[in-house]
């Protein structure tokens, strides 16, 4: 254990580092400011430690560094740094802060320094409670707190992304169970916004970290094939390298060239897209040409002069060239992509940009965006600031539940765009696979729920058509139109989803009227008392489920009432009277919850230590958990526990999209789980692919059958031009068994994959 000298003297190294870096900055240098509020934060967290045993002040110092060195901010976002979690975990509070530093102004509009730092310490401060209720997720509140805040100061999202990295490099300390919860919501939220903000380097140091907590076998995997082709990899691009470095020294450009290895969450997901192995990636790295740009030349020309010059020395891929020089992505990335075709045979990524734009791109533009001198106007056509609007939009009318709401956002994160045009060339930028329908709510909410068609290219298409890039479409309207609940099939974007839902329960509830009043009319004119026992009776003789479903069906003309309803006011027996009431309107055992569950709990369940990691086994028959039907997970796959309002553990595949949505919606209810050994078989889907012969089929089924003794419950060929798709249940103990299948099935001739089906 170390000495309180040692401690204090890693705190004053941790200090002087964040300082000496803050110094060689380019902002002005207000140490003073920054030193107060390091010595506040250091006195506020005295004595107090993170669960690696390490002083708590190290925590916001080290954000602090990220901060300033990583993002690039100034002396404010530092010492907001550096307090925010002062008023969160100790006694102080914000006018405290505030006190700090006395009447100092940040601006001459008369704003004080120690006002500004509060409001961004305020943001980044978790609460308590919030609108979904007492069975909602508090982790959904606190980012809905936290983008909310964006608007007033966007150094409040910087600041977080900043101590969420700091979070994830430290994880290895927390329990299990935390690691995957703090995991998987950084993956679903934190990672897309860093790539909205344009914060690449950090967005993938999260992604990758995620992965590792996620997938830690995987990882290790990944990263030791990675280390081990490192040698081979510089030879490749050294001979690949040399003739573009003769040239661009003969052109007179002052340049960095090197290999950038990609990530390898980003190398996982090829893997899985592709279904192969690493050995068969092989554009494992990719080359970026960084050049100096001198004052009075224009950088867009440069980068189309290094383009034009590797496409002499090197075949180019027709399809990989990706231009965003005139128009960048909505998070401000510019560069210019190409892929070639290297010395070794392999295709390699070249990503060319000026310096000025790497330094942008890699520390998000959007910072360098708000803090220079703008003479604080806003310039409405940015593409972030179109972004942020949309998000403000979904803040005002947020979905009534939690999962939906936090999917609202996450479809505003991450997705690639496309560049659509109206009939006047306005561009729109919109997401990929975006149809008619999102254009239409794009442009306004009555145009969406009045669109009839439109017209792409001149040509006339429907709703659901789905648009690409360079598009002109010219939307159809008509009064007499309304919003169908089938739309939401092809409805992609947040804002089209929105619109629609906000329209769809607006006629709902015009129908749900239009029914009550039925019922009260139908019910006068036959003087029949409305009350709970007669409702309940019509309800169950109707075969519906409440009262609401009742009005509904009145209200849209699904049903009628007629004089045989009233055959169902005749006294019953209390018995069936008492179980058609507890159905439809009972608030006992089969109360729905948040969730879709039963809030039962199991009256044979026992308590669940969180804190402990929950064997999953199998006694007489009975397994003391519940596999997802969303991903069917098998023993052997990384894996996280959900315990359901009955007390039982439903168990997901970490990378499952629903269990992504409860680390994120409902983190405190996941527990870290462990297979016990077990003979007992699970029922999964495996899928070949491969160009047909005669007598394959055969040599797949003894394969199978003989060879492994795996039992199968369905098989399903299909061959069309000489390439077959054979798909089949079979019975497995573990994932070891279906991968160890997949891999000799792969040998067999004529088969070009192998592999387990979602």
């Amino acid at each position: 254990m170390m000495s309180v000298e040692e401690e204090n003297k890693i705190i004053d190294d941790a200090y002087e580092y964040l300082i000496n870096g803050y110094l060689s900055s380019k902002h002005r240098k207000k140490v003073e400011k920054i030193e107060k509020a390091f010595k506040f934060a250091r006195s506020a967290h005295a004595g107090v430690r993170r669960r690696s045993g390490e002083p708590y002040i190290l925590h916001p110092i080290a954000v602090a560094t990220i901060v300033s060195q990583e993002i690039g901010l100034g002396s404010t976002s530092i010492c907001a740094a550096l307090l925010h979690d002062v008023v969160e975990d100790t006694e102080y509070s914000l006018d405290d802060i505030k006190a700090i530093f006395g009447d100092e102004l940040v601006n001459e509009g008369g704003e004080k320094v120690g006002e500004k730092i509060a409001n961004i310490v305020d943001g980044l401060t978790k609460i308590s409670g919030g609108r979904f209720g007492d069975k909602s997720s508090i982790q959904a509140e606190n980012f809905k707190k936290l983008l909310m805040t964006m608007s007033s100061d966007i150094r409040v999202i910087f600041i977080k992304m900043a101590d969420r990295l700091h979070n994830m490099r430290t994880l290895s300390s927390m329990p299990p169970a935390k690691q995957k919860k703090i995991a998987g919501e950084t993956m679903y939220i934190y990672a897309p916004l860093a790539h909205r903000l344009g914060l690449y380097a950090i967005k993938t140091e999260l992604e990758d970290l995620s992965f590792k907590y996620e997938h830690p076998t995987t990882y290790k995997n990944i990263s030791d094939a990675i280390a081990a082709t490192e040698v081979k990899r510089n030879d490749e691009f050294e001979r690949f390298s040399k003739k573009i470095r003769e040239n661009l020294d003969a052109e007179g450009f002052s340049y960095e060239f090197k290999a950038r290895v990609k990530s390898c969450y980003s190398i996982w997901k090829k893997m899985e897209k592709k279904r192969i192995p690493i050995e068969e990636i092989y554009d494992i790295y990719a080359a970026r040409i960084v050049f100096e740009c001198p004052e009075g030349r224009d950088e867009n020309d440069d980068c189309l002069k290094i383009y034009r010059m590797i496409s002499q020395l090197y075949s180019t891929h027709p399809d990989r060239t990706r231009n965003w020089l005139i128009h960048s992505k909505p998070n401000g990335y510019r560069a210019l992509h190409m892929t070639v075709m290297g010395p070794d045979g392999n295709w390699i990524e070249v990503q060319i940009r000026s310096r000025q734009m790497d330094y942008n791109d890699e520390h998000g533009n959007i910072a360098h965006w708000f803090y220079k001198d703008n003479n604080g106007e806003i310039d409405e056509d940015d593409q972030f600031i179109k972004w942020y609007k949309e998000i403000e939009e979904i803040l005002k009318n947020p979905e009534p539940n939690v999962l939906d709401f936090l999917d609202s956002i996450k479809l505003n994160l991450y997705a690639r765009e496309i560049m659509v045009f109206t009939p006047t060339g306005e561009m729109k930028l919109m997401p990929k696979d975006s149809t008619v329908l999102d254009f239409a709510f794009l442009l306004h909410s009555e145009i969406g729920t009045h669109c009839l068609a439109a017209k792409v290219n001149h040509s006339l298409v429907p709703l659901s058509h789905k648009l690409t890039s360079g598009d002109q479409v010219e939307i159809i309207t008509s009064q007499s139109q309304r919003p169908q609940p089938e739309w939401s099939k092809f409805v992609v974007t947040s804002k089209g989803k929105r619109g629609l839902n906000l329209a769809l329960r607006h006629i709902r509830r015009e129908a749900m009227e239009r029914g009550e009043d039925q019922f009260k009319l139908f019910m006068k004119e036959n003087s029949v008392e409305i009350n709970n026992e007669n409702m309940a009776r019509i309800i169950s003789f109707l075969g519906l489920k409440n009262k609401e479903d009742l009005f509904l069906s009145l209200g849209m003309n699904k049903i009628e009432l007629t004089p045989m309803v009233l055959k169902a006011l005749k006294p019953t027996s209390q018995g069936l009277f008492s179980k058609i009431w507890r159905s439809p309107f009972g608030g006992g055992k089969n109360t729905k919850g948040h969730t879709g569950e039963s809030e039962e709990k199991n009256e044979k369940g026992e308590e669940i230590d969180k804190r402990q990691i929950y064997v999953l086994k199998t006694e007489d028959g009975k397994s003391n958990y519940q596999l997802a039907n969303c991903c069917h997970p098998l023993p052997g796959d990384d894996v996280v526990g959900y315990i359901d309002n009955n007390n039982q553990v439903v168990v997901h595949k970490i990378d499952c999209p629903m269990a992504t949505k409860l680390k994120i919606g409902f983190g405190d209810r996941l527990v870290e789980t462990q297979w016990s050994s077990s003979r007992e078989e699970f029922l999964t889907s495996v899928r070949i692919e491969g160009i047909d012969r005669k007598g394959i089929l055969r040599e797949i089924v003894y394969i199978i059958s003989d060879h492994l003794l795996i039992n199968m419950r369905r098989l399903n060929v299909t061959s069309n031009a000489g390439v077959f798709i054979c798909e089949m249940d079979i019975m497995v103990e573990d994932v070891d068994v279906v991968n160890n299948m997949c891999k000799k099935l792969s040998k067999v001739k004529g088969v070009s994959k192998a592999f387990r089906q979602n």
